[in-house]
C-alpha cells in the first residue's frame, strides 16, 4: 500500500467556499481524481480513513463538505460512534440540512469541485470518477448527469431515494450520463425498496448507460460505515472490491 498525505483545502464556489479534505499518494505525482461524496453525517474520521484507502490504491481523492453553506465541518457535532436510535436528535438536526441541499445546488457545487480537480497539479489530466455513500449516491448521479464530459465512472453504495416520483429524482439523469456506473444496494433498506431498485435499473437500461447494479444480501442502509450500527464487514469488503475494480477499468 502507498503512503498517503492528507491536506485541508478550500474550494471557491458560486455560493462561498467549500472546505474539503484532499488525500493523495505522498510521492506528489499526479494521479487520477476521485470525487468522494459523503453520507449525511459528513466528513469525519471514518470517511477520511476511507479516502485514505482509496488514495493508497493510487488516486487523488477529494472529500468536500457538501453542507459548507452552514459552516465548516463538522457542521453538526456527532459522537465517535453514531447511533440515531440512541440519540433521536441526530436526525432532528440533520434532516433540515439534507432537505436544503437541492439538486440544483449539488450540480452547481459539482462544477466547482470538478474545476478544482482539473486545475490541481496533483490530479492527472482527463475525466474523474465519483463515489458516493447514502445521500452521496444521489449526489453522484446528479453530478454524472450534469457534467458528463468530466465524469468517466460513478459508484454509489447503500443509496436511498434513487428513483422516486420527484421531478429531480436521480434516475431521471440517466439519458445524460455517459459514465460507467456501479451501484451496490442494501437489501434491508427502507429508503430504497425493491420497486425503486427496479425503476432505477430500468431507467439506466433504457438510456443505454453502462452499469452494474447488485443487491447485497443481509446489508442495511449504511453498511460501509464502521462508526455506525449499520456496518456490515462482508458487504463493506464487497463494496471495496467493486469500487476498485470500477476504477481500474476507468483509468
Amino acid at each position: 500500500m502507498t503512503d498517503v498525505q492528507r491536506d485541508d483545502v478550500d474550494i471557491p464556489t458560486e455560493d462561498g467556499v467549500a472546505d474539503a479534505c484532499l488525500v493523495r499518494p505522498a510521492d506528489g505525482r499526479p494521479r487520477p481524481g476521485v470525487l468522494f461524496y459523503q453520507d449525511a453525517y459528513g466528513p469525519r474520521p471514518h470517511l477520511k480513513s476511507m479516502a485514505d484507502r482509496l488514495a493508497a490504491a493510487g488516486y487523488t481523492v477529494l472529500l468536500p463538505n457538501v453542507f459548507y453553506r452552514l459552516g465548516r465541518a463538522p457542521v453538526v457535532d456527532l459522537p465517535e460512534f453514531i447511533d440515531p436510535a440512541a440519540d433521536p436528535t441526530i436526525w432532528e438536526r440533520l434532516g433540515p440540512m439534507l432537505a436544503g441541499l437541492t439538486s440544483d445546488l449539488v450540480k452547481r457545487d459539482a462544477g466547482a469541485y470538478l474545476r478544482w480537480l482539473a486545475d490541481s497539479p496533483l490530479v492527472a489530466d482527463g475525466p474523474v470518477a465519483l463515489t458516493g455513500y447514502c445521500m452521496g449516491s444521489r449526489l453522484a448521479l446528479w453530478t454524472a448527469g450534469a457534467h458528463p464530459d468530466r465524469v468517466a465512472a460513478a459508484a454509489g453504495f447503500h443509496g436511498g431515494g434513487l428513483a422516486t416520483d420527484a421531478p429531480d429524482s436521480p434516475h431521471l439523469e440517466a439519458p445524460r450520463i455517459t459514465a460507467e456506473l456501479y451501484f451496490g444496494h442494501a437489501d434491508e433498506d427502507a429508503s430504497l425498496p425493491p420497486a425503486q431498485i427496479a425503476r432505477f435499473e430500468e431507467a439506466l437500461t433504457a438510456a443505454g448507460v453502462r452499469h452494474t447494479c447488485e443487491v447485497y444480501t443481509g446489508a442495511h442502509h449504511g453498511y460501509t460505515q464502521a462508526d455506525t450500527p449499520a456496518y456490515h464487514r462482508e458487504a463493506d469488503e464487497r463494496h471495496w472490491a467493486a469500487l476498485l475494480d470500477l476504477l481500474k477499468r476507468t483509468f
